[in-house]
């Protein structure tokens, strides 16, 4: 994959699947026997602001039924997202996003799911959920998980394994890392369709000069303008490569 050379990874693809091109499929009547051909997504759909509007405002569920008739609307693609801007990509790996925006079918349903690819020694930054909290799963390899609810509470450190889970209260800043050579696979549910997030080291350093300045005081040499981009500039793009012990250990060259 582009985004990273040593990041060989991406959704299984269950046993037995046609190879043959999928097409979109259509509703099927509730009493029909018909088995429905294989769909693929609308990618058309996905971010369409009239459609957006139309579910939201719909006044029942059969209602917002009506809206989506088809089955591609209901399935949404981990290995291929209908939007660019459900993809967020560093260094260490990928995450894709199903929320509202880019897959319409959730709206009404109150919640959305991200999955992460994480490579070796990749690093999900600290980060948090500003409308909801987060159900974690890893599904493949094993993470190091850390949260912490706000100022006062108790760090929490968890080892996760493949279907091992751990809960992120919403606001709680948290962060992933996978500590093997092999790729890592997590599932994140949220309830709610729009649960966003904030890079917590990355939106800091956005904040005005003067404030960084007020914030840290001495403690790190802001003598001028220069000094803040040199900080900015370390911050890594999210799921960025881990600790050193880790890149030495798997053999992989710090950027």
């Amino acid at each position: 994959m582009p985004f990273m050379a040593d990041l060989a990874l991406g959704a299984p693809t269950p046993s037995g699947t046609s190879s043959a091109a999928p097409v979109v499929g259509t509703a099927v009547g509730q009493n029909s026997t018909s088995i429905p051909a294989p769909v693929s997504v609308q990618s058309t759909r996905a971010g369409n602001q009239t459609l957006i509007a139309q579910l939201t405002d719909a006044a029942t569920a059969v209602d917002r039924y009506e809206l989506i008739p088809f089955a591609s609307d209901h399935l949404f693609d981990f290995n291929n997202s209908p939007l660019a801007s459900a993809v967020t990509t560093g260094l260490g790996g990928h995450l894709v996003t199903a929320n509202r925006k880019s897959f319409p079918a959730l709206i009404g349903t109150g919640g959305s799911m991200s999955v992460g690819f994480v490579g070796p020694c990749g690093f999900n930054t600290p980060h948090t959920h500003p409308r909801a909290a987060e159900l974690n799963i890893v599904v493949q390899g094993s993470l190091l998980t850390e949260h912490i609810i706000e100022n006062g509470g108790t760090l929490i450190r968890n080892r996760l394994n493949q279907y091992q889970m751990s809960v992120f209260p919403q606001g709680a800043i948290h962060c992933e890392f996978n500590p093997d050579c092999t790729d890592a696979v997590f599932v994140a549910g949220f309830p709610s369709e729009d649960a966003g997030v904030s890079s917590t080291a990355q939106r800091l350093f956005d904040l005005d000069d003067d404030v960084l300045r007020a914030e840290f005081g001495s403690d790190l040499a802001f003598n001028d303008g220069r000094d803040l981009d040199q900080f900015r500039n370390q911050i890594p793009a999210n799921v960025a490569k881990g600790v050193e012990s880790c890149l030495k250990k798997c053999n992989i060259a710090k950027r």
